[in-house]
């Protein structure tokens, strides 16, 4: 039985000339001349901006758009969104830095995550950045510096809700969650940021990520609905931000197929016709990182040994998992599977063979590539992840074993 591969979709992302990748418009082997260096990440401004067309087609005109920073915070990356969606999403002080030096208004900026120390609360208010509060004990901080600082602080509800996103790549919500606070305890807080006099926004509720079946998401997009029209009911003051999160997934895999937004944005006009009903103030929010910017971007590396080990190929390239930690396995998978690779300075080759591709780590976890059909290849090639523009660069531990630092640039 022949090996699933990954559809043409995905190989096929990016345009070729005279048998070389074409990474926002340049050639690989000019675009590596002109890093520099290798490995490296280069991010395609072009297909982000197309991506969130694509989004802005499907989507119904009231919907805001945020970008979840965490995905890739790199700031060239965030300033070249910021000037195409409608709002930023955090996860730590740091993101808000580059989130604040952009143009983006603070009004439309949030900070979730749990455990936010003092100093970033402090930051978030102000900033004037809306906080998620994700437990009693942030909102009480948030009072205690508030009236510190003689600021109202924005504080918005994290609400880890009673469902969660079916068939999701990471559940952040139902059951025992460290994200949010439960559901049945809002209420209370509810109450609680009303005696406190604070400026309360809404609800942030986000059941899960890296979604491909649209009837998943819209069975959670409704559930989301009906759980905030539940909790407004207790709310201080009108409902002014739902953030319905976001689950929406890119194919990675073997027999994955992208996401179908259509039936998703269809949906979501009837909800949102409802929800002008039960809480017309409220504007809906959706939060997405992975779609945005996951298939825009590459890891690249080059062939630096080539050798035969009792008959298997091993590429042995100068980058490895200490700089794409998804792509050797090792962040969140529990069977491996090989992200789309290429040998982005042959395609078009006719010869191939079944190869591994490995990093310079003492480690066999060190693998970005396991008995792949590739292109026959040398040293001096150069070896391209796809789907690498979402959690690479930042969730990897850079410093394993001392190797140098990749480069990140976009094109």
């Amino acid at each position: 039985m022949s090996k699933p591969r990954h559809t043409d979709a995905i190989l096929n992302a990016f345009p070729v000339e005279n048998g070389e990748l074409l990474i926002g418009g340049i050639p690989l082997s000019q675009l590596a001349n002109r890093v520099g260096q290798t490995p490296f990440y280069a991010y395609d401004r072009q297909k982000i901006t197309a991506r969130v067309a694509h989004l802005r087609q499907h989507l119904p005109d009231e919907i805001h758009l945020h970008y979840a920073i965490k995905a890739n915070p790199m700031p060239a990356v965030v300033q070249h969104l910021a000037g195409l969606v409608d709002g930023f999403d955090l996860a730590s002080g740091g993101e808000m830095h580059v989130a604040l030096d952009t143009p983006m208004s603070s009004d439309h900026i949030s900070f979730a995550g749990p455990g936010k120390s003092e100093r970033e609360i402090g930051s978030a208010i102000a900033a004037g950045v809306t906080l998620n509060l994700e437990s009693e004990t942030e909102l009480e901080t948030a009072a205690r510096l508030s009236e510190a600082q003689g600021i109202k602080a924005r504080v918005a509800v994290r609400v880890n809700p009673d469902f969660e996103l079916k068939s999701s790549g990471m559940k952040m919500g139902g059951g025992p969650k460290q994200f949010g606070i439960d559901a049945e305890r809002v209420p209370a807080v509810l109450k609680r940021i009303g005696e406190l006099d604070l400026d309360f926004q809404g609800f942030h509720i986000f059941s899960g990520s890296q979604n491909l079946r649209p009837e998943a998401i819209i069975e959670a997009q409704e559930k989301t609905f009906e759980l905030a029209y539940r909790l407004a009911s207790g709310a201080p003051s009108t409902v002014k931000k739902l953030n319905i999160g976001g689950g929406f997934g890119i194919p990675y895999f073997p027999g994955e197929q992208p996401l179908d937004i259509a039936p998703i944005g269809d949906r979501l006009n009837e909800l949102l016709t409802e929800k002008d009903k039960q809480m017309p103030e409220a504007k809906v929010i959706i939060e997405l990182g992975r779609y945005l910017v996951g298939e825009a971007g590459v890891y690249v590396c080059r062939i630096v040994d080539r050798k035969v080990s009792r008959e298997q190929v091993y590429l042995v390239a100068d980058g490895g998992l200490h700089q794409h930690l998804a792509a050797s396995g090792n962040f969140g998978q529990v069977i491996r599977k090989n992200y789309p690779t290429l040998i982005g300075n042959r395609m078009g080759e006719t010869r191939t063979e079944q190869a591994s591709i490995v990093g310079p780590l003492c480690t066999p976890l060190d693998l970005l590539a396991d008995k792949m059909e590739l292109p026959m290849a040398g040293v001096g090639d150069l070896a391209v992840i796809l789907q690498s523009g979402a959690y690479g660069y930042t969730a990897s531990p850079h410093q394993f074993l001392s190797h140098p630092m990749p480069m990140e640039v976009v094109v």
